[in-house]
């Protein structure tokens, strides 16, 4: 089965070189006991002297490795990888994507709709793009992400890349709900875009913005790269946050970015149409989805920081015992069925759900990122709600925070804004 689904994967691998539409392949090898084993293997497809090649960039905790293959034996190797049973692999086309998925029962092959429709240019040297050109360092320089020149300081290389990270998904979801509904250009349209009054306003809320740096960003990639219409409401508990997030906003002209002080289960909000919730403490992300669900969002975007609220419930029914009796091996199950039961429950409220790595797990242990798009009538799977009860009660489960939402019944809680 596994050999199955390795020769199908490599055979679109080479279709998708043929006609054209490969846009990337990442590999996430096996460790196989090396001191240090790559995290992903990168590839992307490029012309060396006239001929197409597969150029291959391993990162490692300490560094990146590059080398290029023909065509031929890059898919050589990529064979040979496969057999190896690495963590996972994933192709990019234009038409669509492919992932190859080790599992218990053998590999398996799992389509996707493509995230981009252009390949890329196959230019041996490109700068890598980013939204965090000239038109960003005012707020990036205010917040001490980069120096006077615009480089990143060292000691915020991780906050940077991860802002970049996050910009990336937020994109790629905003074109899925149709915000963006052509691929948007890399550069923006003007230092500072002026949006069009005609258009709609796009309103969003980020739940526990913080120090504000993913906040800006967000206002940073709608307002000044795209030139949208937007508001957005940072919330936060800690005043001292609040204020300093405040003077940067009017230090830099950031028309329609507000912070407002306050508790995201009680503070008053407007309609909106994009929740973004990044490392809210324990219940607090519970909160902040209930509120994007009950408010009818279009978008939740929601990193989850700690669990501690399921964890002095879990009773495992008695297969799971031998597993779930040491206190580690319980904490981070807790944290999984944590995630998974909000995954259940953003399902039953009409969200299709995807659960994908936020910043590298080296940065953060807690670098899942659930975005959910909502596609459907609400409360209205019965199906969805008993796997809800179901795996609740064989874990013994008693109470989650979100539980108001199984008493829900094809109510539309509220329509969701038109983009």
């Amino acid at each position: 089965m596994i050999r199955d689904a390795t020769e199908r994967f490599c055979q679109k691998v080479r279709q998708s070189l043929e006609d054209g539409t490969f846009v990337r392949l990442v590999v996430r090898p096996a460790a196989e006991g090396a001191d240090d084993p790559p995290r992903r293997i990168l590839v992307r497809c490029i012309e060396l002297h006239g001929q197409p090649h597969l150029s291959f960039t391993a990162h490692h905790s300490r560094q990146a490795r590059t080398w290029n293959l023909p065509l031929t034996s890059a898919l050589d190797w990529l064979r040979t990888e496969l057999n190896r049973k690495p963590a996972g692999a994933f192709l990019a086309t234009t038409r669509r994507d492919w992932q190859w998925q080790p599992t218990a029962q053998g590999a398996r092959l799992i389509g996707h709709p493509p995230a981009e429709t252009q390949p890329p240019p196959r230019t041996h040297d490109r700068p890598r793009p980013s939204r965090l050109d000239a038109s960003a360092h005012d707020w990036l320089r205010a917040l001490g992400l980069v120096d006077q020149t615009g480089r990143p300081r060292p000691s915020a290389a991780d906050k940077y890349r991860q802002i970049e990270r996050f910009l990336e998904i937020v994109e790629h979801q905003l074109r899925g709900c149709h915000w963006l509904p052509q691929p948007a250009r890399v550069s923006p349209p003007a230092p500072h875009a002026v949006a069009n009054p005609t258009q709609p306003t796009l309103t969003l809320v980020d739940a526990g913005s913080g120090k504000g740096y993913l906040t800006f960003a967000l206002w940073h990639l709608l307002s000044r790269c795209m030139g949208l219409r937007v508001r957005l409401m940072g919330i936060e508990a800690r005043p001292d946050l609040v204020q300093a997030a405040r003077a940067v906003a009017a230090q830099t002209g950031a028309t329609g970015l507000e912070f407002v002080h306050g508790d995201i289960a009680r503070v008053e909000l407007p309609r909106f149409d994009i929740l973004l919730a990044l490392h809210a403490c324990n219940t607090a992300t519970d909160a902040a989805l209930l509120r994007g669900i009950q408010n009818g969002a279009r978008l939740l975007l929601v990193a989850p920081c700690c669990h501690q609220q399921l964890r002095p419930q879990l009773r495992p029914p008695a297969l799971w015992e031998p597993v779930l009796r040491h206190g580690l091996l319980a904490d981070r199950f807790a944290t999984w069925l944590t995630d998974a039961l909000r995954v259940l429950f953003l399902e039953w409220a009409g969200y299709r759900v995807r659960v994908v790595e936020f910043v590298e797990s080296e940065h953060t242990p807690m670098n899942l990122l659930l975005a959910a798009a909502r596609v459907r009538p609400p409360f209205a799977d019965p199906d969805r709600r008993e796997r809800i009860v179901q795996l609740k009660e064989a874990f013994g489960i008693r109470g989650h925070p979100l539980d108001p939402l199984l008493t829900e019944s094809g109510s539309e809680p509220c329509a969701p804004s038109t983009p």
